[in-house]
């Protein structure tokens, strides 16, 4: 799972909205502002992240953004997948039907990396990176390095 530009900025425009929750809908200006993101790109971003269910608009004064579910509800992976349309076979991998060996090695790294975004909610964004660790990997990952000691070289 390559993490594109367009995925980059989608999770930043969503965390800017999550952010913001409490005070309203968000318009697209204010995120371009404050994110340097181009209004054109992000009202692209936006059609895509609403067809997906992720955002709600609303138009006229008073209008904007807000996130159509819990944050705790939304993955990362659920954004980047919202935006992403390069998704798909890549038929460069291919001779004769078969896939070479190091395709198999990008398509299962590609699963993992999808299926630890897909636990890594916009609620753990917001907390310190540690958590989203901790939560994603199933286990405290401070708790580990005392047990690793012995592979430490001596000095």
């Amino acid at each position: 799972m390559k993490i594109s530009t367009k995925a980059r900025y989608a999770i930043m425009a969503m965390l800017e909205l999550a952010m913001h929750e409490k005070q309203g809908p968000l318009n697209l200006t204010e995120i371009s502002k404050s994110q340097g993101i181009s209004l054109s790109y992000l009202e692209q971003l936006f059609a895509n992240l609403r067809d997906k269910g992720l955002v709600k608009g609303r138009r006229g004064p008073g209008g904007g953004y807000r996130i159509a579910r819990e944050i705790k509800e939304i993955s990362v992976a659920d954004i980047m997948l919202a935006v992403d349309d390069s998704r798909g076979a890549n038929n460069k991998d291919t001779l004769d039907g078969e896939k070479y060996p190091p395709a198999k090695l990008w398509e299962g790294l590609s699963a993992r990396i999808e299926g630890f975004l897909s636990n890594v909610s916009l609620a753990d964004c917001m907390e310190f990176p540690d958590d989203i660790l901790k939560n994603s990997m199933g286990g405290d990952r401070s708790q580990s390095s005392s047990s690793n000691k012995e592979l430490e070289p001596a000095l």
